[in-house]
């Protein structure tokens, strides 16, 4: 069996979706529809960056019986951290609640999604960081993305890290899969301009990797090119950040979602976890420091990345890899090569002749 395979005949994509400026008003209904009992309660994660937003707040519209959990987003989740996170949740509530909302961007959606598959199967987080380890599907869960780019709204994994063996992986499954989104642009206003950029690029970079990858299909192709294209629209415009490119980025976020959820990454992103594991970075950030040493790999996108982070006067962090020791080089290099099938996609299956140590430490010293 080819080592891409995952035997994955069908996919599964988001049920519905919610879209344009006031959608977030459609939550109060969805939940209204679930709510069976009195007693039914709901569970909603909200990026604490919203935490003394009254505006946005109000607009989620919960009932005194729901329990909110605002998520600090300064450090990627680790498997540890899901674990004790429902550990805390069923000490306080009995029974499960009827629908987990994850309200944020790619960390707090990928949280909510890793507590709904673990009410629903037994054990820890790190059982199930693989592919269709899942059992059972989860609570119902609704995605309210208010960032765009990583495309945590509709793939069908959430990625966390274990800090034991050093593997950032997800719960790969389509049961990992959101069962309805709301996608308000109004909802995107107050994020910062770098990090509108960084987190956008994410969706660039999912779609290159892939269409630059060995394991293609129609459908992952199409969800690529037309993700990559919208990319290039908002990132080339006078103003990335305009009420219309805004609800265009959230399309392209859900649109890549999709497309890697047929398809896989390539170098990039395994080079990103590296950097994430070893020296604590954030992914989407990460993803464009790995950038700056790829022209080899990636040419003509690496010369269209840089020309659109001019064109949008955009901050890449530089030598955050200098003077590293020995041990920490060694870390990065084993956090990078652990990703095995998207290397193979990108290099073949002899990627390790490639990516030697050598290679490797001198690609994350361009960094």
């Amino acid at each position: 069996m080819n080592i891409l395979d995952t035997q994955i005949k069908t996919v599964r994509n988001v049920l519905r979706y919610s879209s344009g400026k006031g959608s977030i008003n459609d939550l109060s209904e969805i939940l209204n529809s679930k709510r069976s009992k009195k007693e039914s309660w709901v569970l909603c994660f909200i990026d604490g960056f919203f935490s003394e937003n009254g505006d946005v707040l109000n607009k989620v519209n919960l009932s005194e019986n729901d329990m909110v959990i605002f998520v600090d987003t300064s450090q990627e989740p680790t498997t540890q951290f899901i674990n004790q996170t429902l550990i805390d949740i069923k000490n306080e509530r009995q029974s499960p609640p009827v629908v987990i909302i994850g309200m944020g961007g790619g960390i707090t959606m990928d949280i909510a999604k890793a507590i709904s598959n673990l009410y629903t199967n037994e054990g820890k987080a790190e059982d199930y960081q693989g592919w269709d380890l899942l059992k059972f599907p989860g609570i119902f869960k609704i995605a309210i993305p208010t960032l765009s780019g990583t495309g945590a709204e509709a793939t069908r994994t959430c990625v966390m890290t274990n800090k034991i063996n050093g593997l950032k992986l997800g719960m790969n499954s389509d049961f990992t899969v959101y069962d309805h989104i709301i996608m308000d642009p109004e909802l995107t206003i107050s994020v910062p301009r770098n990090q509108y950029f960084y987190t956008g690029m994410d969706a660039y970079i999912h779609c290159v990797e892939s269409l630059n990858g060995s394991y293609r299909n129609a459908i992952g192709d199409a969800y690529s090119e037309q993700t990559i294209s919208i990319c290039r629209k908002v990132f080339n415009s006078h103003d990335m950040m305009s009420d219309d490119n805004r609800m265009n980025m959230m399309v392209a976020s859900y649109l890549g979602g999709c497309a890697i959820a047929t398809s896989y990454v390539g170098l990039i992103h395994p080079f990103s976890a590296g950097l994430s594991v070893v020296l604590g970075l954030h992914h989407c950030e990460a993803n464009c420091i790995v950038m700056r040493a790829m022209e080899n790999f990636y040419p003509k996108e690496f010369d269209e990345f840089w020309q659109m982070v001019h064109k949008q006067e955009i901050y890449i962090p530089n030598d955050v890899c200098k003077d590293l020791t020995p041990d920490q080089y060694d870390q990065l290099y084993a956090s990078t090569i652990i990703h095995e099938k998207p290397l193979t996609n990108a290099l073949g299956e002899d990627f390790k002749n490639v990516l030697t140590k050598e290679k490797v430490v001198e690609v994350f010293k361009q960094m």
